[in-house]
């Protein structure tokens, strides 16, 4: 079964770990290609990477797409998320666990952004 798993950095605000949440029940709505979508963060909120990934897996899933939800290619992106990447799939070998480039990538984020920029206009 084809599922989501959508990874934020954290934070010690809650206002902004449930946008992630929102963001999540937005993407299920609206998205016909996973079966089951879940959140995680890299650190100071849960679920973590591990324990999101592993609802998933507990309701079904064989197929994870982990989308890292950040701007830029820092450590996050390039070390930490696929560290710990690495230790779910070796907990779950059986899981094929796949990371889609960061959020940040996109060429639809520079669209988005200038389409703010736009209706920010002074």
């Amino acid at each position: 079964m084809k599922s989501l798993l959508v990874i934020a950095h954290g934070s010690r605000r809650q206002e902004s770990n449930a946008e992630v949440l929102a963001l999540r029940h937005k993407i299920a709505a609206r998205s016909p290609s996973f079966s089951l979508i879940e959140h995680a963060f890299l650190e100071l909120a849960s679920p973590t990477i591990i324990e999101g990934a592993e609802k998933l897996i507990a309701a079904g899933a064989t197929e994870i797409l982990a989308l890292p939800y950040f701007l830029v290619a820092g450590q996050h992106v390039v070390a930490d998320i696929p560290n710990e990447i690495a230790k779910l799939q070796a907990l779950h070998p059986k899981v094929s666990i796949t990371t889609a480039p960061y959020f940040g990538a996109s060429e639809g984020v520079v669209n988005e952004m200038l389409a703010q920029i736009e209706s920010a206009t002074i």
